[in-house]
């Protein structure tokens, strides 16, 4: 069925918040920007003279898509390469979707995707639906085809897997390279007291290379050991260097809600090390140096002419 000027201007409309809920269903948006995609080609192809709410149609069809794909999505994981982190999206970009409350803007956090990745499929829709997006339980219901009582127990179990005591400092780009400048003047110090005074006492680092850049095979936990292995990683060296492509530029800046130091070589982006801040100290450094999950964002880099001065020129 051939889609009109107005089918198309009301997609389009949409197409904001759709790829916001796919991110945070996915934790990428490379796979959310193909899953609105294919909502797209399901919304060309419908009889749109039967659809009376076309918001919730293409919420419910959406969410199907990305129910698949969270399916498959587990069983390549399952063979993936090393630690599995989520595609860094940084401010400003429609990925992120609302950040009016806490919970929208908890709900992007690095730290939050890579939790919900111990949901179930559905656990993980009911969730980002009613946190995130405000939708009622009988709206969610009508989404997934279950009882409303059924969604609210699977909102209550979702909310017991990602219970966590731990309160977010929330930061503007000036706070972020503050926090970011801090962290770098202690992991280039070559003291591991500098970067312990920094971190939680259950702080942990998670690499994610997938299996193209070298990263470790698990976490490293705990603040003195996240310390030295920081102190190791920050250290220079042209074999370091060699892996990424070239020495790199770094650069403060926000991803995900949080702090972020990017290295940039050249024009692309070849790492983004997000810092996981509490008002206990820096609780996760999630470091994302897959290549194939920062395309994106080195387009959006590319796309913003100031980023401000590089950071430690003698690194």
């Amino acid at each position: 069925m051939l889609v009109g000027a107005h089918e198309v201007e009301m997609f389009e409309g949409a197409r904001a918040r759709l790829e916001a809920i796919a991110y945070r269903l996915l934790g990428s948006a490379n796979d959310a920007e193909d899953a609105v995609q294919d909502t797209f080609l399901r919304w060309q192809s419908a009889d749109r003279e039967l659809i009376e709410t076309p918001e919730a149609w293409l919420t419910k069809v959406l969410t199907n898509i990305c129910l698949n794909r969270l399916t498959s999505a587990r069983a390549r994981r399952e063979t993936y390469v090393g630690q599995w982190l989520p595609e860094p999206v940084f401010a400003g970009d429609r990925m992120l979707g609302p950040s009016d409350t806490v919970e929208q803007r908890e709900s992007v956090s690095i730290a939050m995707l890579t939790l919900m990745e111990r949901l179930s499929a559905k656990e993980r829709v009911v969730y980002v639906l009613r946190e995130a997006f405000g939708y009622s339980h009988s709206e969610i219901a009508e989404v997934l085809d279950l009882t409303e009582a059924n969604c609210q127990q699977i909102y209550r179990r979702a909310k017991q897997h990602l219970a966590t005591d731990r309160r977010r400092v929330e930061v503007d780009s000036a706070a972020a390279r503050k926090i970011v400048e801090e962290f770098l003047a202690a992991a280039l110090s070559g003291k591991t007291d500098s970067l312990v005074r920094l971190l939680s006492d259950d702080a942990i680092s998670v690499g994610d290379g997938g299996g193209m850049i070298f990263s470790l095979p698990r976490p490293v936990t705990g603040a003195v050991r996240v310390a030295r292995f920081l102190r190791g990683l920050f250290e220079p060296s042209a074999a370091k260097w060699e892996l990424i492509g070239g020495r790199p530029d770094l650069f403060a800046t926000v991803a995900n809600g949080m702090p972020a130091l990017v290295l940039m070589v050249g024009d692309r982006i070849a790492g983004v090390v997000s810092l996981d801040v509490t008002t206990d100290g820096i609780a996760a450094v999630h470091a994302q140096v897959n290549p194939g999950k920062l395309a994106r964002a080195s387009r959006q880099w590319a796309a913003v002419s100031e980023h401000g001065e590089p950071l430690a020129d003698n690194w």
